[in-house]
């Protein structure tokens, strides 16, 4: 027996309910469910640019406040939806529900929304064996912390995958499972970890090395201060003094593994008092300017390069595979 989901065009934008309605709809009708997951991606999209546009408006006039403007974001919000559900958005939720039904398609061996199973895997592979891409149904679980995330990754699969260096997934690849691990501890989803060991470690490619030439696996750039006991390295660095660089050398902590290197990067979040806002970061330009609040690194554009590469197509695309 087909069972209908209710679209719900006049609900309330900041309506709590919502997010329980459409896990309730995706098992009622997949096809439908799916849907409606798309849409309310679109509607997110068309809040960030609202949000955007609103932003770059100045906001000094005489009737301007604070509660005008929370009350401008909740228009926005029902605008948004009001267009996504009337058939007016901009297109993106058509988009995303042929990539999710072609990935569901694949998995179950099966069609979803008339369309055909992809061989090639072009599809958004949302729910990969390895674990490392999100299922629908997680995306769908984690929306009030990370659909904005999950709509950017959708969106992105418009772009060609082959754009983005095979080195670049490969220390994906390589690193996913711990970076996994270490968010659990902090509360910091992966792909935010994967980005800071990326920038620290240039994708990899200029991670910390031994004198043998061997690898220290340590991608955050970790220092050896008086209190490490363990392994350590001398290295060549970058620090900003008074605002200039000056290339010094220091000394780093050295693991045995990635696997040790990420445990003792969330040890160190975890640990120290001054990483107490960076811990449960869910916003990727929060947790980016909340680690150079807190003194982690020296250069002055630290937060702004990080933003970008945990903001940025190579780490989603990367992610996708």
């Amino acid at each position: 027996m087909s069972v209908k989901v209710q679209n719900h065009p006049n609900r309330a934008a900041y309506d709590v309910k919502s997010t329980q309605d459409l896990r309730s709809d995706l098992a009622k009708n997949p096809q439908e469910g799916l849907k409606a997951a798309a849409q309310q991606f679109e509607t997110l999209f068309l809040q960030m640019v609202m949000k955007s546009m609103r932003d770059s408006v100045p906001q000094d006039g005489l009737l301007d406040s604070e509660q005008s403007r929370f009350y401008t974001g909740m228009l926005d919000q029902q605008l948004a939806q009001n267009l996504t559900t009337t058939g007016q958005g901009v297109g993106f939720a058509r988009l995303i529900e042929q990539q999710l039904g072609r990935t569901m398609a694949g998995a179950n061996g099966a069609t979803v929304s008339g369309e055909t199973a992809n061989p090639a895997g072009n599809a958004l592979p949302l729910a990969a064996s390895d674990g490392r891409h999100l299922s629908s149904r997680t995306v769908l679980s984690s929306l009030p912390t990370s659909a904005a995330y999950a709509a950017q990754s959708a969106s992105a699969t418009v772009a060609d995958s082959s754009e983005v260096p095979a080195s670049a997934k490969d220390f994906v690849n390589r690193v996913w499972p711990h970076a996994v691990e270490a968010s659990k501890s902090t509360g910091v989803p992966p792909q935010f970890l994967i980005a800071h060991s990326a920038l620290e470690s240039g994708w990899g490619k200029s991670e910390i090395r031994k004198a043998d030439g061997s690898s220290s696996y340590n991608l955050f750039g970790i220092k050896a201060g008086k209190n490490w006991t363990g392994a350590t390295v001398e290295a060549t660095t970058t620090e900003y003094i008074d605002g200039q660089p000056k290339q010094v050398v220091e000394k780093f902590r050295a693991y045995a593994s990635y696997e040790e290197g990420f445990r003792d990067y969330a040890n160190l979040l975890r640990g120290n008092s001054r990483y107490g806002a960076v811990i449960g970061s869910q916003d990727g330009t929060e947790f980016a300017r909340r680690l150079q609040q807190a003194g982690y690194a020296t250069d002055p554009m630290y937060a702004d390069k990080l933003s970008r590469i945990i903001n940025g197509p190579t780490l989603r695309q990367a992610l996708i595979g």
